[in-house]
Order: C-alpha cells, then sequence, then structure tokens
C-alpha cells in the first residue's frame, strides 16, 4: 500500500505498453472510509489525444492561467517540478503557442513581450494576442534514457487589477419603475457587473430585508440566475425573481436586489407601480364598430355615388343662373335627319324642359327665319351653359352645322367661360369614325351613354349621371325666401328675356 502525500497526486514515468494496472483510491478520515478503483490502460503515441495546431500529444487535463492585460506573469510547464525530482540532469522544456488563427507558433515568438527563462515562460506585457493554448515539451534524461511528455496550457487576459473591482448594478436603474399586474405572474429583472476577481462573488433578492427561502409565503416566489455576458474576466449575471400570483398587498412591499464580492457590496430598491388596465373589450368593440360604419360607408358611396353627388349639389351648389347672364341651360347639338333627330326633339328635350326644368335651346326650333345659320349658331352656344352633342355616326360630317356648332362648344370651352361641352352616345359609335375634333376633346369631356330602355326612367343611371354634368337647378323661393322683392325682380327679368327672344 502506497501513501501518497498531499497534494495527491501520482506520477507515472516510463510507462510501458503492458502495463496493465488497477489503483485503488482509500481515502479515510477518523470515522469512515471510501474506496474507488481506477484501472490505468497505456496508449500507444499515435492513439494519444494530440493538439489541433501544434499536433503534440497530451497526457493530461489542460491547466488554466490567467494573465492581467498590460501586466506580466512567468508561465511553468505543469508536473515539470516533480520531474526534475527524479531526473539524471536538468530537463529541457520547449513552447509553442497556438494563435486563433489555427497556427502553431514555436518560441521565439514575434514578438519580444513573451521571453524562455530557463525553463519558464515569462509573460513581460499581456496583450489579447496572446491569448490561448500554450504547449510545453520537457525532455529529461532518467536511468541512461531520453524521455519526454507534454503539457498544455489555456491563457486567458482579463481586465488589469489596477481598475475598479467593486460590483455594480446595471438594471433597474434608480429611477426605474417596474408596471406589475394584479393576478398575473410578474418577473423583476436584476442584471449587476463583477470585474474580474479570484474570489468568488453573488447576486440575490430580498423581500421584506428577508431571502426568498424565508418568507412565510416562500412558495410564490423564485428565482433564475444566469449569465448575460463575459468580457475579458467581468462577468454580467442576471437574476430573475419571479412572483407567482401578484396581489395589490405586494405593492407596499419592499424588493431589493444586491450584489457582493470581497470588494463591496451594493443593493437597489425595485420601485412598483399597478398597471392600468386598457377596456380592451370596449376598445375592441368601438374599433369593430368603426370598421363596419366605414365598411358600410365605403359600400353606399360606391353604389349611390351619384345620388350622394346630386344631393351635395343640391345643398351646396351654384345656382349659375344668378352668377351669369346666359339665356339658356342647354344648347343641344345633333344630326339631322337621323334616329338620334327623333330621340332629342320626343325624349330629351321633353325630360329636360318639363321634368327636370332646364331651358333648353333646339335651333331648328328657336331660330328667327331669315337669319344667317353660322353668326346664330354661334349666338345660340354663347347664350348657353352647357353643349349637350349627341354622338352618332353621321354626327358632324364635314361642312355640316352640327360640326360648327361641335366647334363653337369646345372654343368657347377653351377660352375658359362657364360653358362646358357633354357628350351623349345614343348608340354605339367607332372611336375611328368620330371627326378630328372630338378625338382630340374627348379626354377633357364627360360622356353619358344611353343604355335603350333601362334609361327611359327618370330615376335611371342615365339621366342620374346626366344631371351631374348639368348646371344646378334649385327653386328661387327656396333659395331667396325671407326677400321676396329679390324673388319677384328676378322672375320679371327672366319674363323679359322670353318675350325679347320671341
Amino acid at each position: 500500500c502506497l501513501q501518497i502525500p498531499p497534494p495527491h497526486t501520482t506520477l507515472l514515468l516510463n510507462c510501458r505498453i503492458l502495463n496493465r494496472l488497477l489503483f485503488f483510491l482509500l481515502c479515510s478520515n477518523k470515522t469512515s472510509c471510501s474506496k474507488i478503483a481506477m484501472r490505468l490502460t497505456v496508449l500507444q503515441r499515435e492513439e494519444v489525444v494530440r493538439g489541433n495546431a501544434c499536433r503534440l500529444p497530451l497526457a493530461g487535463v489542460t491547466s488554466q492561467a490567467v494573465i492581467p492585460l498590460q501586466e506580466g506573469k512567468m508561465l511553468q510547464c505543469p508536473d515539470l517540478q516533480e520531474v526534475t525530482k527524479m531526473t539524471d540532469s536538468e530537463p529541457t522544456v520547449s513552447w509553442y503557442h497556438e494563435t486563433t488563427s489555427s497556427r502553431c507558433d514555436t518560441y521565439p515568438f514575434w514578438n519580444t513581450y513573451r521571453q524562455q527563462k530557463r525553463t519558464g515562460l515569462q509573460f513581460h506585457i499581456m496583450i489579447i494576442q496572446h491569448q490561448g493554448l500554450y504547449y510545453c515539451t520537457v525532455q529529461y534524461q532518467r536511468r541512461g534514457k531520453t524521455l519526454s511528455f507534454s503539457r498544455s496550457i489555456n491563457v486567458t487576459a482579463v481586465y488589469p487589477s489596477n481598475v475598479s473591482k467593486v460590483p455594480t448594478i446595471l438594471h433597474p436603474s434608480k429611477d426605474q419603475v417596474f408596471s406589475v399586474k394584479q393576478d398575473t405572474e410578474v418577473r423583476l429583472v436584476c442584471r449587476g457587473l463583477f470585474p474580474y476577481l479570484e474570489s468568488g462573488w453573488d447576486i440575490w433578492w430580498t423581500v421584506d430585508g428577508k431571502t426568498l427561502d424565508k418568507l412565510p409565503d416562500h412558495q410564490r416566489f423564485s428565482k433564475i440566475n444566469s449569465q448575460v455576458d463575459y468580457d475579458y474576466g467581468d462577468r454580467t449575471e442576471e437574476s430573475v425573481l419571479v412572483i407567482k400570483d401578484f396581489q395589490s398587498e405586494d405593492l407596499n412591499r419592499e424588493f431589493n436586489c444586491s450584489v457582493r464580492n470581497e470588494k463591496g457590496f451594493k443593493t437597489r430598491r425595485a420601485q412598483l407601480e399597478e398597471e392600468v388596465s386598457l377596456p380592451s373589450v370596449e376598445l375592441g368593440c368601438g374599433l369593430g364598430v368603426t370598421l363596419v360604419l366605414m365598411l358600410l360607408l365605403f359600400v353606399v358611396y360606391q353604389v349611390f355615388w351619384l345620388e350622394l353627388l346630386l344631393l351635395y349639389r343640391s345643398w351646396f351648389g351654384t345656382d349659375e343662373r344668378h352668377t351669369d347672364d346666359k339665356e339658356y341651360d342647354i344648347y343641344i347639338s345633333y344630326a339631322r335627319n337621323s334616329e338620334e333627330e327623333q330621340f332629342v326633339l320626343s325624349t330629351l328635350r321633353n325630360v329636360l324642359e318639363n321634368d327636370l326644368g332646364y331651358t333648353v335651346c333646339i335651333f331648328d326650333r328657336d331660330s328667327l327665319p331669315g337669319g344667317t345659320i353660322t353668326d346664330e349658331t354661334l349666338s345660340f352656344v354663347a347664350r348657353s351653359r352647357r353643349v349637350l352633342v349627341v354622338v352618332s355616326p353621321g354626327y358632324a360630317s364635314q361642312g355640316s352645322q352640327a360640326l360648327l356648332e361641335l366647334k363653337a362648344g369646345i372654343d368657347g370651352m377653351a377660352r375658359g367661360g362657364h360653358l362646358r361641352v357633354i357628350l351623349v352616345q345614343y348608340k354605339q359609335v367607332q372611336r375611328h369614325v368620330w371627326v378630328r375634333e372630338l378625338k382630340r376633346a374627348r379626354m377633357a369631356l364627360a360622356l353619358v351613354q344611353w343604355q335603350g330602355d333601362k334609361s327611359k326612367e327618370l330615376t335611371s343611371r342615365f339621366w342620374k349621371r346626366l344631371r351631374v354634368e348639368l348646371p344646378v337647378r334649385r327653386e328661387l323661393k327656396d333659395l331667396y325666401p325671407h326677400n321676396p322683392e329679390y324673388f319677384l325682380n328676378l322672375i320679371n327679368k327672366y319674363q323679359n328675356r322670353t318675350e325679347v327672344g320671341g
């Protein structure tokens, strides 16, 4: 039985492939004893785990070394001190550095900040690029044989030791307020920064000055700790206090988050306020009703836009009879001796004059005998507010009166007066047979299509669409109910114009 003194480490030298040993570890004190069995397996060199870049055979766990930035430290090869006691001569050590770019550098390295002194590797100034795995290979003589072994050391850089090492609370801030809601699970987050120290640290919550396990209702409280960040030894730790079934009485309790290490202690109280519940049902209903009304208004507008436009014009439109000195509301231009002439005289004129109350001018009916056709046509067009052009295949042939009427209407419209030209399509007409004046002005002119029997009723789309393009017609007594004298003057003025016109 071999008794191993502290630090209770056994170093086996010159292991052979035939060594099959069974070790029994006995751990005892004055009251008890434990026995653990371990079997030793000796591997050949090609079976040994090797480093990624330096490819050295390793037999042992990687050691850890921490060096503050801008400071120095001596690195010694693990197990070298024990081997030196059993060697015939001074061992030699070779150092290697596996860089972050997976390159194996052999001493001497690329700068002078690292220098080998005898068997150790001296770091004069630690910088970030010096981090990584370092390998040391030890060669020694024992009983006339040359033996060797390799070890690895993971070197990590941390912030300098001359900076403050007092822990700080990052979250919550001094003025931060947590919004909480009754009868729900509430989570309070505390985040602390712990500068690098070789000693321990702690982060915890207290409620009314007591830790969670000492609370009477401790089953409602729990915490979740986790590491959020690690930056060159400085670690950011997070502790989440979970409160189940939060009650109104909890608003009066004191919740404190604390952090501590050997350099200092900080604590901060979490300020709570009750979250005001929004009336979600009422808001949802209100939003739903608003969307339904908007959709309904959109549908109503799409279906009844002509009726709405006529209603708006009847309320807010201006009656042009009181803003100009025109004598006629509409001058009708059409192709003579055609089917459209019968449509104009029997249907169009009758509805416009008798049902809608417009003053209509038709040249063949209202012109004086013996007058000049050109002069009277231009005079009638100039004294009208609208020129209604009934488009037909034979309309506006070269040299016809209809062409003269069309040109006069378009010229009057182009001069910026109140005259407007409206196209009424009695039958389908191919655009290529239209005269040049119609083709040029088509994009600026309104076109209303007669739909046959569907357009005969006064409530049809044809008459509504035509009324939108015609002047607004109001009753004079509705416009001036409180000024009968002005109303009578307008009537007399209109009668005098009628008598003069014959």
